[in-house]
């Protein structure tokens, strides 16, 4: 791997991958308060040069947390699959960024890649790719959702409802959330952060949200962001989960910050499955 490149009269050296990853990506103050960030515009494009012409195997080879450290990049690294990887492992970053924006490149194309990528790859390409870049690449790409409405189609636009109250008051949250299905919102979820995690609280506005969604027939679904684990205990005492919904860190360590670990989203997802309250196929937000 070459892991440097002049810019300007002035050779720029990168000590790894992840180094290089970290210096490409545009300014962000959180890199930059993490000691992480490109010091100057010239070693970023300078990283970025070095990352367009760094082939998938050498991020495959090169994950951010070492394979052995880290649940999340074992879940990634034993997905891929190696038939498709072996085809394109020697595209560098640039050629796969170019695959996917040449005019002949299909979704069905970008699907079938995609089984041999990392994150790593895929978070490469958006380091080297412009906002138009990535509007146009990510216009071909197709996720389909279904549930009690279908999201992701091409020519539709869907949009998350957040009737939100600072003291979780049902009357509150449901005000804000007939509003907002007055003004046409809330097809793709109705969502409520909860400031309360307990599971009363949180089944109190399961339960309101649902019979809302009975009472007028409404084509959504919903779900109350409390934490995973306080989610999967409304479901074993009978509370209508439309949806089982949990942020994810890209770490291990990240998840652990606030305790969650594949094999408790396993266990939600197998209760999700049995028990939601959804009308169409079970639908696993994360």
């Amino acid at each position: 791997m070459i892991l440097k490149a002049k810019v300007k009269g002035r050779v720029y050296k990168f000590k790894d991958v992840k180094e290089v990853l970290a210096k490409a990506n545009e300014e962000k103050s959180g890199d930059i308060l993490a000691g992480i960030a490109a010091t100057s515009e010239e070693e970023r494009i300078a990283a970025k040069y070095v990352l367009a012409n760094l082939t998938l195997e050498d991020l495959r080879n090169n994950p951010v947390v070492p394979y052995e450290e880290d649940e999340v990049t074992r879940v990634i690294q034993d997905q891929v699959n190696e038939h498709v990887y072996n085809k394109i492992k020697s595209w560098t970053v640039g050629q796969l960024k170019e695959f996917i924006l040449d005019h002949k490149t299909t979704s069905a194309d970008i699907e079938y890649i995609s089984q041999g990528l990392t994150s790593e790859m895929v978070a490469a390409v958006a380091k080297i790719s412009s906002n138009l870049d990535l509007i146009y690449g990510a216009a071909k790409i197709r996720r389909v959702g279904r549930c009690n409405t279908t999201l992701g189609l091409p020519g539709t636009l869907s949009a998350r409802l957040q009737p939100n109250h600072p003291t979780d008051s049902v009357e509150g949250i449901m005000a804000a959330t007939m509003e907002g299905v007055s003004l046409g919102i809330g097809d793709a979820v109705i969502g409520i952060n909860p400031c309360i995690d307990e599971v009363e609280s949180v089944s109190r506005l399961y339960w309101a949200l649902y019979e809302f969604i009975e009472k007028w027939k409404i084509p959504a679904q919903h779900a109350v962001l409390a934490h995973v684990t306080t989610q999967m205990k409304c479901i074993r005492q009978g509370a209508p989960v439309g949806v089982v919904f949990q942020s994810l860190g890209g770490t291990q360590k990240a998840n652990e910050a606030f305790g969650i670990n594949v094999e408790m989203l396993d266990e939600a997802h197998e209760l999700i499955r049995k028990y939601s309250t959804a009308k169409g196929p079970n639908f696993y937000v994360l």
